[in-house]
């Protein structure tokens, strides 16, 4: 059976990084992420104030039970990235995990930490099943994050999302059991 999901934002502390709520710290580095084109072309977002606050506020927000979402930060507190638990289902157990890394942090593990503090939690506090990812073929940074979390590679969706391009996609699709979780060493 799953627990509800808290109405905002919990703090989780994973290997490197700390899972937060979004806070005004954050915006000027939000929004120079948002300008990235790999953030672009896989998870846009707002490229001003009004609409990064907004985005934070969306972000900070838990109480439609359906996501969880979190600033991830480095040792220093600095904005390095997100991790969102998407569309969120107590009842079969299972939801969609989602993530981005700022360009002044790629390539240091801050996503895989992210993923798995988050999945961890999910697993643990919330009692999910399954957790699951979908990713663009051509983002293989996303891939090896996924890889490298224990995700297993199920499949191919031929087509599945259109994104930022206007074209659609081919993705794949990664998840993992809560008994993965434990056999990879959580």
């Amino acid at each position: 059976m799953s627990a509800p999901l808290p109405q905002q934002p919990v703090r989780l502390a994973g290997e490197r990084v700390v899972l937060r709520a979004f806070g005004p710290a954050d915006e000027a580095d939000l929004v120079a992420a948002f300008a990235d084109p790999q953030v672009r072309a896989w998870n846009p977002g707002p490229d001003d104030p009004a609409g990064v606050a907004s985005y934070v506020a969306g972000r900070n927000d838990w109480s439609a039970a359906d996501h969880a979402s979190w600033a991830v930060a480095d040792a220093s507190d600095r904005l390095v990235g997100s991790v969102s638990l998407h569309k969120v289902d107590l009842d079969q157990g299972h939801a969609e995990i989602g993530y981005w890394t700022a360009p002044w942090a790629r390539r240091r593990g801050y996503a895989v930490a992210a993923v798995l503090t988050a999945t961890r939690w999910a697993v643990t506090d919330l009692g999910l099943h399954r957790v699951h990812l979908f990713h663009a073929v051509e983002n293989l940074g996303s891939c090896a994050v996924a890889r490298a979390a224990g995700f297993l590679l199920e499949g191919t969706l031929r087509q599945s999302y259109r994104y930022a391009d206007g074209a659609y996609h081919d993705e794949h699709l990664h998840a993992v059991l809560a008994e993965d979780l434990a056999a990879f060493g959580s």
